[in-house]
């Protein structure tokens, strides 16, 4: 098993990043450089915190074996006896014998971890401080060729990377100028690994302070049926209002491409520019726009005023943005509908006597396997109505005790006699048995919980719609690589800090222990110790002040005040905000229930009658075959026998032909319908066009 669970967990946690880029990004329509690179950045951030229990457990198996060395090593003299009959036995053990250490299960054999750690933490340093800045600049570029995105991109970064520059340059100086230091290469390493996990450390207790409250509470008020089905009332105002303004935004976008694409004509030379640009466009304006064009004008022919290059770059990235936020607010709103229909369907079904669940809106598709015999209606009924709300509540106490020993053990972790902290309480008994598997489920869980406050968080993030991340593939590549840059800066000063809740960090703890691999390629913080000895220990207590101001909802209200509309029960806003949802929510409910009904009448109708208008058609196609039959019989014949034959039919039969020549097809359109007699009597073509007129003869009647 040496190194196998280093190799599956390896695997298993590609799968996930994949898993998670598939369901927030879009594999067909984002670019392969923007995939590719979020996808390496979140894959390395989760391998970083898999496989650090793994370091963990290795380490402490280390620490086993020089235990082991120094006990057999270390001898001490006995006072010697009255007979002196002891003098070769004078050697003893200090104490008693340890416990003997058997490898584990998931041991790594040396010299791979320290790699390891190297190649994923610096290809992560420079995805994140250099490589996913630029390829965002270039993703969110309007620009045509790759060379004009590079240059773009080179110049949105230039102040990017000037101020890191700086900032770089002001550490070395202070270390250059500081008597007792001698710079060199690792120095400098170290200096930098800590300019980059403080600056990590300081987001990161933000995230955290604001995770370590929401998420328990989130739980608790999901258990609530009645509060969680307002606040999708009041979701639904606020997104039916976003959707709207992306609506608006898009037609004016969209307005002002057909001016351009009507302005420059197909033998321009920046004519290439605006085929590209409708092609971003949705495909109904396309249609639109491409019915307008009139591709005989030369462009030359009239002395128009024609956009710059630089004017159809900003053009461009303005229907791309445009387009993107109008496709996820119509998908956002989709699914809100479907929740909001669902919980109002759980509210009925609350007070239901056959305990049964019932859909206002049931499935058209087939019933899965799974639906039809384990997840029946009736219990659907129990989880829905009864078992969900109290698993949502037991699992929002347990996740509010573990916040709970989080925020004690950040405040505590310095003290290492006696030990405070909460989770090196643990890891040090599991430790006295080496109980490997424990000390990597309890590093792991403690990691996970972490990681799912802190990565909640930036997926909750919303930025005035310049960086957010939605689900159901309707995320932009900026707000990918945005989070991509995110994980990468604060997943190392997180497994920092989760390494000095355990006290596995000397630099904190300063006990004389075996290092982890891990802290031996972040080098020694004594380099800087202002920030070892200060910053490290005392900030991340700042979490308690954060949670309470979280608790209470102090930063919910004080954007309130500045004019975000924010849900909050006390708020005359957010009841007429929840008022508002509801009526859209109920005409949405009525306008389905209208197309269900009427879906249900056809179907109704043609089980009963079959279907009529193939019927029809089918006698127009018999009756038209029977004339032609006797068109080419009469030619044939003479005329008298034509003038018999063609007099000899029914009054009833010439009234039913003419019927069918009298009658209009489904398609008929009455834009160039006249009330002047004299073009009624010249045609009936004239009264209006057929677009059926285009097919075959044969098929005149088939709309009928």
């Amino acid at each position: 098993m040496s190194g196998a669970a280093l190799g599956i967990e390896i695997v298993v946690v590609f799968f996930l990043a994949l898993f998670l880029l598939h369901r927030y990004g879009d594999f067909r329509k984002q670019q392969r450089m923007v995939l590719f690179g979020t996808l390496l950045a979140w894959y390395l951030c989760f391998l970083i915190v898999f496989i650090l229990p793994l370091d963990v457990s290795t380490t402490i198996y280390k620490q086993c074996k020089i235990d082991h060395e120094e006990h057999a090593t270390v001898p001490t003299v006995n006072p010697p006896s009255s007979n002196h009959t002891t003098t070769n036995s004078s050697v003893a053990p200090t104490k008693s014998s340890p416990k003997s250490c058997y490898k584990p299960w998931s041991y790594i054999p040396d010299g791979i971890m320290p790699v390891f750690w190297r190649v994923v933490y610096w290809t992560s340093q420079c995805l994140t401080w250099l490589l996913l800045p630029f390829m965002q600049s270039y993703a969110r570029s309007g620009g045509f060729s790759i060379t004009g995105k590079i240059k773009t991109a080179l110049i949105e970064n230039a102040i990017y990377y000037g101020t890191y520059l700086l900032i770089f340059g002001s550490l070395l100086i202070y270390v250059a100028v500081h008597p007792n230091w001698h710079l060199s290469w690792y120095e400098l390493q170290t200096i930098g690994i800590t300019a980059a996990n403080t600056w990590g450390l300081f987001l990161l207790v933000l995230l955290l302070g604001y995770g370590l409250v929401e998420i328990p509470r989130s739980y608790w008020n999901a258990s609530r049926h009645g509060h969680l089905l307002i606040k999708t009332y009041f979701k639904a105002s606020k997104l039916m209002t976003e959707k709207a303004d992306a609506e608006e935004n898009l037609e004016d976008v969209m307005e002002e491409v057909r001016k351009v694409s009507e302005s420059i004509k197909y033998n321009h030379p920046l004519r290439k520019f605006i085929d590209t640009i409708l092609r971003k466009c949705p495909v109904d304006y396309q249609e639109k726009m491409g019915r307008n064009m009139d591709d005989y004008e030369d462009f030359d022919d009239k002395q128009n005023t024609y956009p710059s290059e630089r004017s159809l770059v900003k053009l461009h990235k303005q229907v791309i943005y445009a387009v993107q936020r109008h496709n996820r607010t119509r998908v956002q709103w989709q699914i809100l509908l479907q929740q909001a229909i669902h919980l109002e369907d759980v509210a009925k079904n609350e007070t239901s006597s056959s305990h049964q669940f019932i859909h206002s809106f049931p499935s058209s598709g087939p019933v899965s396997w799974f639906n039809r015999y384990v997840y029946t209606p009736t219990a659907e009924w129990y989880w829905e109505c009864l078992l969900k709300c109290w698993f949502y509540r037991l699992l929002s106490v347990m996740l509010t005790l573990f916040s709970v020993a989080v925020v004690w053990s950040e405040c505590t972790f310095f003290s290492t006699r006696p030990v405070l902290s909460l989770f090196a309480v643990f890891i040090q008994l599991a430790e006295r048995d080496y109980n490997y598997l424990y000390i990597e489920m309890a590093c792991f869980i403690t990691i996970f919980f972490l990681c799912t406050c802190v990565y909640s968080t930036v997926f909750r993030i919303r930025v005035f719609n310049y960086y957010y991340l939605a689900s159901h593939h309707q995320t932009d590549a900026y707000s990918l690589q945005f989070s991509g840059m995110l994980f990468c800066r604060l997943t190392p000063p997180l497994c920092l800090n989760f390494l000095g809740l355990i006290h596995m960090d000397s630099a904190i703890s300063h006990q004389k222990k075996e290092q982890t691999a891990y802290t031996s390629i972040m080098g020694s913080m004594r380099v800087l110790s202002f920030i070892a000895n200060g910053f490290y220990i005392y900030y991340p207590m700042l979490i308690v002040i954060l949670c309470i101001a979280t608790y209470f909802s102090l930063g919910t209200r004080c954007l309130n005040l500045l004019g975000f509309q924010q849900f909050l029960g006390d708020s005359e806003m957010t009841s007429d905000l929840i008022d508002e949802g509801k009526e859209l929510i109920r005409r949405e409910k009525r306008k389905r229930q209208r197309v269900e009904d009427g879906e249900n009448r056809r179907r109704e109708w043609k089980e009963r009658y079959g279907n009529p208008r193939e019927d029809v058609a089918a006698r127009n196609r018999s009756s038209h075959e029977m004339k032609e039959t006797s068109y080419s019989d009469t030619v044939n014949s003479s005329s008298n026998r034509q003038a018999k034959y063609s007099r000899s039919g029914s009054r009833a039969e010439r009234d039913h032909i003419e019927l069918l020549q009298d009658a209009e097809p489904l398609d008929f359109s009455a834009e160039t319908l006249t009330d002047d007699p004299l073009d009624a009597e010249s045609g009936r073509h004239a009264g209006g066009r057929y677009l059926s007129m285009s097919s075959s003869r044969s098929r005149i009647f088939d709309d009928v």
